[in-house]
């Protein structure tokens, strides 16, 4: 308890998690019982990263558009939020952080006690230790000052040529915002497919689609190196097989966990390097002692079809760990139970969507299943606009129980996939699915929504087992 009898929480990181965690503490405990102190080593706070290639692309124009929360309106809640301040260390032990001033160097440093903490460090982008990556004009994309530095690179470039590594939602994304930047795109993936959340065969739906717009895709290659130019930035990239001219370079590789500060205090992380939590998000563990929270892209959530641990880093369950956090140390109660795995994206008019697990999901947690894969259409066929769309099941063999569903088509087919998404949270079975009484008018679906069909499929194979 802090010398003026009041607790204190700091709060480490200042975007989603931990913004909406001070955020709904506030709410629930004024200045005069809970003083908030938050850090963030950026400029920005509360801010949609999952924003940041419509903003580089230039469907969103203005940068401010992402910000949710200004830190201003944050110090207007009661909230201390210190800015450019780095948090180098935690001592659980001491129950103190130790912070320092970005821009004023090593000299400005100092310690902070807590009575209560939250982790929101979030995740960073993988950057292989490869010859090249740090040359100018080599950019990983996660936070708006990294999407800032990307646009000054743009503005600069010698010539129009990108590069990007990587063809998971990020790399699929910055390729069509440099498209859209009138780039001509390369990109080189090391899996077969991009999109590596797919199975390889609807992955292949994508590449088709990248290659329509005129995306360069080179799948099954890795890459050796980067080539540098006398002026330090970056000209090429290097595979085994080729090398790929640039003026500009986007990582799109994925991203980690970022618990560099966890580890070092010795809290416990989980197989993918996510700290591990409990059902209120509380930090595991004897050192944590019951006063440490952690929430966003640094935890390690349960996936509730495979009851595995996995990291995924996405705004929407930052958004529900913060008020699950904000909730608890605010004295109320909230769980956050887990996710099924839902994510959508798109390129140009392409929506990609999936929930659930993939075929070597399955195989690798010893469930038995079968699959399906129907084609139809977004409306009924006769209305005009009607689409295409691929929709693929699996589907537990024997018990039928749905466990993973992904959508590729055109405009409508994204957001079906959360009808999925609620039966895998639901636990129900294909054969029950058939049954759900879903919306229906022909501007809006066949008579048979594409998921219900893909379902019938399902049924009627795993009846067979």
């Amino acid at each position: 308890m802090s010398m003026r009898g009041r607790e204190r929480l700091v709060v480490i990181g200042g975007d989603a998690a931990g913004m909406s965690a001070a955020s709904q503490a506030r709410r629930l405990k004024g200045p005069e019982e809970l003083e908030i102190v938050a850090f963030e080593r950026g400029h920005f706070t509360s801010f949609s990263a999952c924003g940041i290639p419509y903003w580089v692309g230039g469907d969103v124009t203005d940068r401010d558009d992402l910000i949710a929360r200004t830190p201003e309106e944050h110090r207007a809640r009661g909230i201390d939020l210190r800015l450019r301040t780095e948090v180098t260390e935690i001592d659980v032990a001491g129950r103190r952080v130790h912070a320092r001033d970005v821009d004023s160097g090593a000299g400005s440093t100092y310690w902070t006690s807590y009575d209560k903490l939250v982790i929101a460090t979030g995740a960073r982008p993988i950057r292989p230790d490869l010859p090249g990556m740090d040359a100018r004009g080599v950019h990983g994309v996660q936070t708006l000052d990294d999407g800032q530095a990307l646009l000054d690179t743009l503005t600069r470039a010698r010539g129009k040529r990108a590069v990007v590594v990587g063809a998971g939602y990020i790399g699929v994304e910055m390729a069509e915002a440099l498209i859209n930047r009138g780039y001509e795109v390369t990109v080189v993936n090391r899996g077969s497919e991009p999109m590596s959340t797919l199975d390889p065969d609807m992955g292949r739906l994508v590449h088709e689609a990248m290659e329509g717009l005129g995306i360069t895709m080179v799948d099954d290659a890795e890459v050796t190196e980067l080539l540098t130019g006398e002026d330090g930035w970056v000209r090429a990239v290097v595979t085994k097989d080729a090398e790929y001219p640039a003026d500009v370079v986007v990582l799109g590789i994925g991203v980690r966990p970022e618990t560099t500060l966890a580890e070092a205090a010795g809290l416990p992380l989980g197989t993918h390097g996510g700290l591990l939590t409990d059902l209120a998000m509380r930090v595991r563990g004897p050192l944590a002692d019951g006063t440490i929270w952690a929430g966003g892209d640094c935890v390690e959530v349960l996936d509730l079809v495979s009851g595995q641990e996995r990291h995924i880093a996405l705004g929407t369950h930052a958004n529900k760990h913060g008020q699950v956090i904000g909730t608890n140390v605010g004295g109320g109660y909230a769980t956050f139970p887990g996710v099924v795995g839902t994510a959508v994206s798109k390129v140009c008019d392409l929506e990609i969507a999936r929930t659930g697990l993939r075929e070597k999901d399955a195989r690798r947690v010893g469930l038995q299943y079968e699959t399906v894969t129907i084609e139809s259409t977004s409306r009924a066929g006769y209305y005009p606009g009607a689409s295409p769309m691929t929709v693929k099941m699996l589907a537990e063999r024997r018990t039928g129980r749905l466990l993973g569903v992904q959508i590729v088509g055109r405009e409508g087919a994204g957001k079906r996939v959360d009808i999925a998404a609620v039966a895998l949270t639901a636990r129900m079975t294909v054969d029950q699915m058939t049954a759900l009484d879903l919306g229906y008018a022909p501007p809006f679906s066949p008579v048979w929504d594409p998921v219900l069909v893909a379902a019938r499929k399902a049924a009627a194979k795993v009846r067979n087992f």
